[in-house]
């Protein structure tokens, strides 16, 4: 069995819940305390074995790529100033992985079209790893590692889950179950997108990474319209599982949407709380905080 090597990171958002803010700045370099969303999401990519990252962009996006590319300048300066630890953490950032950034272009639009735009970059007897960098766990163990163990023992494609309140199944993909192995992970019968609470066969909502294999492809390149007049890839995966095994995954970890406004500052939160140095003084503000309300 290969394992996976690649992974192709969706990043052609305009981000307009977040706009006037990111009118300049892509939606993915939002920061989380002092580390943008898109680079949590390659370290953790890394952890699993990933070696290229290929990230889907469009022509608002070039900080992304200026992030992941080395600053000798930035770097001499802060070596000059005698900060060297933080130049190593500076130019580490260059060297996560292999970096190809591909534009998305074509249409009809929708979460199938970056990995149509990536497809000739995706060798046809290797499984590889579909990213939304909105979306990520702050976990133990990274949620592609967690999804990569389910892998190795299958063979079959994964799709990440977490558990969501009965009435918010609306807002996400949603997972029809037809097999629970275990408590985290179940044999999928199909996936349905944005149901209504009286109809959605279960709360397992998607979170935004699949590990998935190549005989997906056939099927996105049908570029089917589905929900939103888009090609969408929840519904290409539910596809699948119709004709061949394919697993959900509940991820062990606080899931984080840095795509909603309420969400992004719960996550930044999170992480100023459990970080050691800002954690205890960023609690006592807090607290005290609250108490005025």
């Amino acid at each position: 069995m290969k394992l996976p090597t690649k992974a192709i990171i969706a990043a052609a958002g305009l981000g307009t819940r977040f706009l006037p803010q990111t009118k300049a700045m892509p939606k993915e370099m939002l920061p989380i305390v002092d580390k943008p969303v898109i680079q949590i999401i390659v370290e953790q990519l890394v952890e699993a074995g990933i070696t290229d990252i290929i990230i889907v962009t469009g022509y608002t996006k070039r900080a992304i790529e200026d992030h992941f590319d080395r600053s000798d300048e930035l770097e001499h300066e802060l070596r000059a100033k005698g900060k060297d630890a933080l130049a190593e953490q500076i130019k580490s950032i260059a060297e996560l992985a292999n970096f190809v950034y591909v534009r998305q272009k074509g249409t009809p639009k929708g979460t199938s079209r970056p990995v149509l735009n990536a497809r000739h970059l995706i060798n046809d007897d290797e499984p590889f790893f579909v990213v939304f960098a909105d979306d990520f766990f702050r976990s133990e163990i990274p949620e592609p590692v967690q999804m990569l163990e389910v892998h190795k023992k299958t063979g079959s494609s994964v799709v990440s889950f977490a558990k969501v309140a009965p009435d918010q199944v609306k807002r996400y993909g949603i997972a029809d179950v037809a097999e629970q192995l275990d408590n985290k992970v179940f044999r999928l019968k199909g996936l349905v997108e944005k149901p209504e609470p009286a109809n959605s066969p279960s709360t397992y909502a998607v979170t935004g990474c699949y590990l998935l294999t190549p005989d997906i492809f056939p099927i996105i390149e049908k570029e089917k319209v589905g929900v939103g007049d888009e090609i969408v890839l929840t519904e290409a995966v539910g596809e699948l599982s119709a004709t061949t095994a394919v697993y959900g995954c509940v991820i062990d970890g606080v899931w984080h949407d840095a795509g909603d406004k309420s969400r992004y500052l719960q996550a930044i939160v999170d992480h100023a709380l459990v970080d050691p140095n800002l954690g205890p003084e960023f609690r006592t503000y807090l607290e005290a905080r609250l108490k005025q309300e």
